[in-house]
């Protein structure tokens, strides 16, 4: 494992046509691999519509395995790259889930995390279609160990702090948010504390983050776009605009240790007082 690796953000607007997001997916792998690239990472719900903007959606999910993970898979062997592939609307028995697969570069699943934090406002309908998962994933692959949490997770400290305490180097966020019309953000600006709260998850655990958005209008959405990644000190090594494309970081890994040695954060804690943590 090198200390330092080029990660790969794919930003893309979405159409209602699964097979050309699938499509335009890949394309996006491959000109992240063409740029150097030894993780790429796609957005949340990729091949489809945002559809839990609408509590009437008939969408159907996926089974995993099943063609689209299998062309997922081929794409991460093909380009020789760690893929963290986004995310599926998948259905297990009678359950259906938002998940995150992480392949290696030979195209092998190596993690499957399920959303965890499942969002229930207006517009964004989620608990309708998804149920919760049970646990965090950490993938041990050539460009690091890398973790998958996904879009609502982001606003939540303990989920990236699992993470981190799992051996987390790089913690990657497929996402779908944006503004909606009709709705005021009287609370602030939505979009700088999105990517506030993820910066400091970064310092607080002393490691790269990773937030990868759609952009694009769906229906009364505006998705923002501004995919980012930042250094374990918080410093934004990229930060993409509200347009489609393909965005690149060099990332070094041995920082995280040196801001751990130096300032502590995880060999000073005090889990003996997070009782409340866990009610």
């Amino acid at each position: 494992m090198a200390p330092r690796v080029r990660l790969g953000l794919v930003q893309l607007a979405m159409s209602e046509s699964i097979e050309r997001n699938v499509r335009n997916a890949i394309h996006g792998v491959e000109e992240a691999a063409a740029k150097g690239s030894k993780l790429v990472c796609l957005p949340e719900l990729f091949a489809w519509r945002y559809f839990p903007a609408s509590r009437e959606s008939r969408q159907e999910p996926v089974s995993i395995p099943g063609p689209l993970s299998r062309s997922l898979s081929a794409a991460a062997r093909k380009n020789g790259v760690v893929l963290v592939a986004g995310s599926l609307f998948e259905k297990s028995g009678r359950l259906r889930y938002n998940t995150c697969l992480t392949f290696d570069e030979r195209g092998r699943t190596l993690s499957k995390y399920r959303k965890v934090h499942i969002p229930q406002d207006e517009h964004y309908y989620e608990q309708d279609y998804f149920a919760p998962g049970s646990g965090y994933s950490v993938a041990r692959t050539v460009a690091g160990r890398v973790g998958t949490l996904i879009c609502f997770d982001q606003w939540y400290p303990e989920a990236a702090r699992a993470n981190a305490l799992m051996g987390a180097q790089i913690l990657c966020y497929p996402t779908a948010i944006g503004w909606v019309n009709g709705i005021d953000p009287v609370e602030g600006d939505w979009k700088q504390a999105w990517e506030a709260v993820q910066v400091g998850h970064a310092i607080a655990n002393s490691l790269v983050v990773c937030a990868v958005n759609r952009v694009g209008r769906e229906g009364d959405t505006t998705f923002w776009g501004g995919s980012f990644v930042c250094d374990q000190f918080g410093k934004i090594l990229v930060r993409a605009g509200d347009d489609e494309g393909v965005f690149t970081a060099d990332v070094d890994l041995a920082l995280g240790k040196l801001v751990e040695d130096g300032w502590g954060f995880a060999r000073n804690r005090k889990p003996r007082t997070y009782k409340a943590l866990a009610r």
